[in-house]
């Protein structure tokens, strides 16, 4: 059974930076695809972007991250990474990541069987 643990989440200036990890466990992270979310309070949960099982990266069409989050993996400590720069108060949500086994590009919460109890990001301005 999988475990994903975020970390890294915290309060933050404007144009402030962070990196939030989702460090798993039960199962190597590279036989999943692997989503990060975010929920803002009273909004729907949104999808970040996604690294597959292949390696392959997918980011959201959504013109509120673009450019500003970058999603990488670390094969050792078996973790995957979401940088993210620029923060703007916008960005105040929980950020979640979720995976399901095998190859998927879908930034759709439902997808996703296993996820982690999210990390609090707060951008203040």
């Amino acid at each position: 059974q999988l475990q994903l643990v975020e970390s890294g989440g915290g309060s933050v200036e404007a144009g402030g930076s962070l990196r939030l990890s989702c460090k798993a466990s039960g199962g190597s992270i590279s036989r999943y695809s692997v989503v990060w979310f975010r929920q803002a309070p009273g909004k729907e949960r949104e999808g970040l972007g996604i690294m597959t099982s292949d390696g392959g990266l997918r980011y959201t069409d959504s013109n509120s991250v673009k450019g500003r989050f970058t999603i990488s993996k670390d094969s050792a400590k078996n973790t995957l990474l979401l940088q993210m720069v620029d923060l703007k108060p916008e960005d105040t949500a929980m950020y979640y990541c979720a995976a399901r086994a095998g190859w998927s590009s879908a930034l759709v919460p439902g997808l996703y069987s296993y996820w982690g109890q999210g990390t609090q990001v707060t951008v203040s301005s």
